[in-house]
């Protein structure tokens, strides 16, 4: 015997797409460690689909145009009384810089999607395979004089980690994960 009403019929598609969901989810869990994850957010992603994301191991957005969130902001006023905006409630400078979901936050699409190839570049296809290497044009015993300049001999001053990576890294590449999650006040 089946739900004759419209109500009974919206519990049961509810109950499919979970259903859909714990597959989804069940395949994040079961790839970890095994395959490179990667999220491109390029729009709003709502509800259930946002925890899918969320498991991945890197996760891309645009400014302007990615929301990530489980509920709306219609529901967040309703509940808390709080008016706030998709962007302000999980755009991708929410996710990159409190949250820490976004991994990388870009301006536009085109330079999103460049750094997703560019990712994609540096990883093996999987968890047997060896990452792919490419000989750097730096020797790597070669005198790094500026780290003199850049890192203080007094250990309480600070100074910019980032201009010293770059120094140290084969030619100078550095490809940051969470530029800006987690910075002090006084990060550039």
């Amino acid at each position: 015997m089946g739900l004759c009403d419209g109500a009974g019929a919206r519990i049961q598609e509810g109950v499919t797409a979970l259903a859909g969901y714990g597959g989804i989810f069940q395949r994040n869990v079961r790839n970890s460690g095994v395959i490179p994850q990667i999220s491109v957010i390029l729009g709003p992603c709502a509800g259930g689909a946002a925890y899918s994301p969320a498991l991945t191991d890197f996760v891309f957005m645009v400014r302007g145009t990615s929301q990530m969130f489980i509920t709306g902001p219609d529901v967040v006023q309703a509940v808390t009384g709080e008016s706030i905006s998709q962007d302000g409630l999980g755009g991708a400078d929410v996710h990159g810089s409190l949250s820490g979901v976004a991994a990388f936050v870009h301006d536009d699409e085109e330079s999103c999607l460049e750094d997703v190839r560019y990712l994609l570049s540096m990883l093996p296809a999987n968890n047997r395979e060896v990452a792919p290497v490419e000989d750097p044009e730096d020797t790597p015993d070669r005198g790094v004089p500026q780290l003199l300049d850049l890192v203080p001999a007094d250990p309480n001053r600070a100074y910019d980690m980032r201009r010293v990576i770059e120094e140290l890294a084969d030619d100078g590449e550095l490809f940051e994960v969470h530029r800006h999650w987690g910075r002090t006040s006084s990060a550039p």
